[in-house]
């Protein structure tokens, strides 16, 4: 079957035309890439737009996750840390053995300046916690160690506040590491409630 309506050469655009609309395509992914892209996945910013609409600082906190994330990765021992396997096992008490109790703790960092909260538990063991903080998002890392286990991963992001239940994957600390990026200083407070024998700040 012939198609009737087949357009005439006249109506198809020329070479020069298709080249125009290709370049104009071209320049326009150019822009998108300057203007969006680059600041909102490497916080690289030359026109300031990313500034404007928040993409800069996305971008600069995926950095700085990512950087982080490397770091420990690097440090980590050879075995999974999270690996329950790799790990002798152990014989802990039950986690009725750790009465239960609740702390409030407050934290100022400068900018750039780092905390860390630990809880000793019990494997089994669970506590409630929330935290906020006063300045807007900042950089956490939840996570656990012991003698044979550098860490052992619960979760990380940035956030202004969380909340939710720890439930210790093993005997050893068992908290959370802040860094403050917003430039100003902020002030946390970690409320805790649960079976765990000690709260320490570690750093």
């Amino acid at each position: 079957m012939f198609n009737a309506n087949r357009p005439a050469r006249s109506d198809l655009p020329t070479t020069q035309q298709l080249l125009k609309s290709t370049g104009l395509a071209a320049v326009i992914a150019g822009g998108l890439l300057v203007a969006v892209v680059l600041p909102a996945e490497y916080g690289i910013d030359p026109t300031r737009l990313g500034s404007v609409f928040g993409l800069t600082e996305m971008g600069r906190i995926k950095r700085q996750l990512a950087a982080e994330e490397a770091a420990e990765a690097s440090s980590a021992p050879a075995v999974a840390a999270d690996a329950p396997a790799a790990a002798p096992p152990a014989q802990p008490a039950p986690a009725s053995a750790t009465a239960a109790r609740s702390d409030e703790t407050t934290i100022t960092l400068a900018p750039d300046e780092a905390a860390e909260i630990k809880l000793t538990m019990s494997a089994g063991a669970t506590a409630r916690y929330a935290w906020s903080s006063s300045g807007g998002k900042i950089n956490f890392d939840m996570h656990a160690d012991r003698p044979g286990v550098k860490y052992h991963a619960y979760g990380k992001g940035s956030a202004k506040d969380a909340q939710g239940e720890l439930k210790a994957a093993f005997d050893g600390a068992h908290g959370w590491f802040w860094r403050n990026r917003t430039g100003g200083p902020v002030t946390i407070v970690l409320k805790t409630n649960g079976a765990y024998s000690q709260i320490k700040r570690m750093v």
